[in-house]
């Protein structure tokens, strides 16, 4: 193999720099306005922006982490493998996530080729997914509904600095980050007499594991809940008390399917 020359190679650092500054600027500039903003980069919302941007809306997800796929990396007690139920195999296969049929209705895939490749279809599906960023508040507007999101280095509350963050605009706010459900609860927290479109008062959190229940409760629990936003995947169940339910994925993808439904209704009717 030939050597390379350095003194031939016309970049230096400074077009590196340059490089990433400009690029970074350019595309950070273009998701200040948005259809969809998804905070959370787990499977429901990965499913969610990937459909919606498929269907030419500007969505992008925001992920606090470096790494995206929420509980897909560590399949069940850090075995990396999940379990899906065949509902919702199209939604991963379309993806090209190779499965092997199991038993009672299940196939299992491997969590790291599941999350590379839901990934990889979003981003080919035009949806931007920003990581190391959090999403720490919403937006609201003069009548109280969900208008955007408040951003911030992931980094800053990790380190306890206190940095000012940036807003954006959104007409729709999907909930995706699980169980704790933090937009949600920002809301409830942060709102004058916001009030859910659930049983109860506030977040009740999610019950404990009931496999079968979780699963059936996720796509009915995707909702509208406070106008302008939307709770999907754990962060749905969390809103209804209704089980968790261990490292079985099809109700989250099915959760993001219905998430990407409710989303574009939202959008529709805010534009």
């Amino acid at each position: 193999m030939s050597e390379v020359d350095p003194a031939k190679l016309a970049y230096d650092e400074l077009t590196v720099t340059r490089g990433i500054v400009e690029h970074f600027t350019s595309d950070f500039l273009d998701s200040l306005e948005l259809d969809v903003a998804l905070a959370g980069a787990g499977p429901a919302n990965i499913t969610a922006a990937r459909l919606l941007a498929r269907q030419g809306l500007k969505v992008a997800v925001f992920e606090r982490n470096l790494q995206i796929g929420g509980g897909i990396w560590g399949g069940g007690m850090l075995f990396p493998r999940i379990v899906i139920g065949e509902e919702a195999l199209d939604l991963v296969e379309e993806c090209g996530v190779r499965t092997r049929p199991y038993r009672d209705g299940t196939v299992v895939a491997d969590a790291i080729e599941t999350v590379t490749k839901m990934t990889a279809a979003a981003l080919d599906a035009g949806a931007r997914i920003w990581v190391g960023m959090e999403v720490e508040d919403v937006v609201i507007d003069d009548d109280n509904a969900v208008s955007g999101v408040v951003i911030n280095w992931g980094a800053v509350p990790a380190a306890h600095l206190h940095v000012d963050p940036l807003a954006l605009h959104a007409k729709c706010v999907i909930d995706g980050t699980g169980h704790p459900a933090e937009i949600a609860c920002t809301v409830a927290r942060k709102v004058p007499g916001a009030e859910f479109d659930t049983p109860y008062d506030g977040v009740p959190f999610e019950a404990s594991m009931h496999a079968r229940r979780g699963e059936a409760a996720l796509v009915p629990n995707t909702k509208e809940i406070y106008p302008g936003l939307v709770v999907c995947g754990m962060a749905a169940n969390a809103l209804f008390k209704s089980p968790r339910m261990g490292a079985i994925f099809g109700g989250m993808l099915l959760s993001g399917q219905r998430a990407a439904e409710v989303a574009k209704g939202i959008v529709e009717r805010r534009k």
